[in-house]
C-alpha cells in the first residue's frame, strides 16, 4: 500500500494548479457571486468543535441565505430534530465552510468564512417563513468564495440519477439501525405529514 505523506509528493500526484482555478477566488461576494447565491435554494454547511465534524443540509425557497454587503451573509436556522451539531460547534469554532446547490445546475459556489449565532427579534421576524420565525440566523463573515467546476456532478449524475425509490426509506434506516425497536413501515406513513407540520 502507497500512502501518500508530504506535501511535495500530493502536489507532484496532481500537477500544477490552472490559472484560472486561482483567479475564480476572491475574499468578497463579487456580483457574480451574489447573483448565484440569490439563486441558490440549498446548501451544505460544515463546522468542527470538540464534538469533531459536522456537515449539514439548509434549505428555504431561494434566496437560501440574504446578502447584505460584499462580505456578510445572513443563513436562517430553521427546526429540525434538535441535535443541533453545528451551533454546538459555532460556539468553540466560528469557522465554516457552505456549499451551495441550484438544482440542475452542475457548478456549486464554496464559501469559508466565520459564523456567530444571532437572536436578534426584529431580524428573526424578517426571515418568516408562513408565519414562523427560525430559531436563530447564522451572521457569516466571508474569508473566500469560488465557484466550484461541474466535473463532479457531471461524473455523479446528480441531477439525472437514481430516484429515491432505489435507496432505503428513512423508516427503513431507523428499523435496521435499532434492531427493530423503531417500526420503519409506521415511520415513514407518518413521516411526510410530520414533515409537513413542522417545515417551519
Amino acid at each position: 500500500m502507497t500512502v501518500i505523506r508530504t506535501l511535495e509528493d500530493l502536489e507532484s500526484l496532481f500537477g500544477e494548479v490552472g490559472a484560472p482555478s486561482l483567479q475564480k477566488e476572491t475574499d468578497v461576494l463579487h456580483s457574480v457571486y451574489r447573483q448565484w447565491l440569490e439563486a441558490a435554494p440549498f446548501a451544505v454547511l460544515a463546522t468542527s468543535g470538540p464534538g469533531g465534524l459536522d456537515a449539514s443540509p439548509r434549505g428555504d425557497p431561494a434566496p437560501l441565505v440574504r446578502v447584505t454587503d460584499e462580505r456578510t451573509l445572513l443563513l436562517p436556522e430553521r427546526r429540525g430534530n434538535n441535535r443541533i451539531d453545528s451551533l454546538r460547534n459555532l460556539l468553540s469554532d466560528p469557522r465554516v465552510g457552505l456549499l451551495f446547490f441550484i438544482p440542475g445546475v452542475n457548478e456549486t459556489l464554496r464559501v469559508n468564512g466565520t459564523a456567530r449565532i444571532l437572536t436578534t427579534p426584529d431580524l428573526l421576524a424578517s426571515f418568516a417563513q408562513d408565519g414562523k420565525l427560525p430559531k436563530c440566523v447564522l451572521e457569516i463573515t466571508v474569508d473566500t468564495v469560488f465557484f466550484q467546476c461541474g466535473r463532479a456532478m457531471l461524473r455523479s449524475v446528480l441531477w439525472t440519477g437514481p430516484s429515491a425509490a432505489e435507496v432505503p426509506t428513512p423508516g427503513a434506516m431507523l428499523a435496521a439501525l435499532t434492531r427493530g425497536e423503531v417500526d420503519g413501515a409506521d415511520y415513514d406513513a407518518a413521516l411526510p405529514q410530520r414533515q409537513r407540520d413542522t417545515l417551519y
